[in-house]
């Protein structure tokens, strides 16, 4: 495996690079750098080999939301809605860095992500035709008027494949708004797969924030089989 850095497009870019040509390229947002410790859970899982790009996200709740929305809370930020002019720096830059560095071509690109990445992934695939299989960890599919978008608009193209996953506990919050993310998700759930789409829903146990990286690697390894 080999790991190349760089700084583009004021976003950290770790790329892991697979030794053979032709591999897959799986896309994933990150709210830090936690790329690496989800990289090292796939490698546990003996995945086939793919090429991994990890992107850390400095404005979570500006690139990730599709449009604004409010805060959460009183202390909490709103979403600005910039999800759009970070995927056009997505496609236009960061995209072919890693392309023109991985061997061959990538047999197919994937989208991953959790929380407000999750929702992205989901969104992208209303805006390009770039990825054929997308993992949507607790994908935050609470965010208002996603629902509505998703069976309103028509997607640029069916992925092959699409994970949904949720914690056991997200709904039992009493945030009014963060409540409605199961049902939501296994709406959608029906949803797609009314649609032809291999999808693929798995309830894991815990609240939101448990066992995330290795939520992430679960994933991403359905998108890889």
């Amino acid at each position: 495996m080999h790991r190349e850095e760089i700084t583009l497009c004021n976003h950290k870019l770790s790329l892991f690079q697979a030794e053979k040509e032709d591999c897959p390229l799986i896309v994933f947002h990150s709210f830090s750098d936690e790329g690496e410790a989800v990289y090292q859970e796939l490698r546990k899982q003996n995945a086939a080999e793919y090429n991994f790009l990890s992107i850390a996200i400095h404005d979570w709740q500006r690139e990730m939301s599709p449009w604004p929305a409010a805060a959460l809370s009183k202390d909490g930020e709103d979403f600005s809605g910039g999800a759009d002019v970070y995927l056009e720096s997505l496609l236009s830059a960061i995209l072919p860095w890693a392309t023109e560095r991985i061997h061959g071509k990538a047999s197919f690109i994937g989208i991953a992500g959790y929380s407000l990445a999750g929702l992205f992934a989901l969104y992208a695939l209303y805006k390009t035709d770039v990825f054929t299989c997308v993992a949507s960890m607790s994908g935050s599919l609470w965010f208002p008027g996603i629902k509505e978008f998703c069976k309103e608009n028509a997607m640029k193209i069916l992925p092959e494949k699409l994970y949904l996953s949720i914690g056991d506990k997200e709904s039992k919050t009493r945030h009014p708004i963060l409540k409605t993310m199961q049902e939501n998700t296994e709406d959608l759930l029906k949803y797609f797969k009314s649609m032809g789409i291999e999808t693929t829903y798995e309830v894991n146990p815990g609240n939101h924030f448990q066992d995330v990286n290795l939520r992430c690697a679960k994933g991403i390894l359905e998108l890889l089989q």
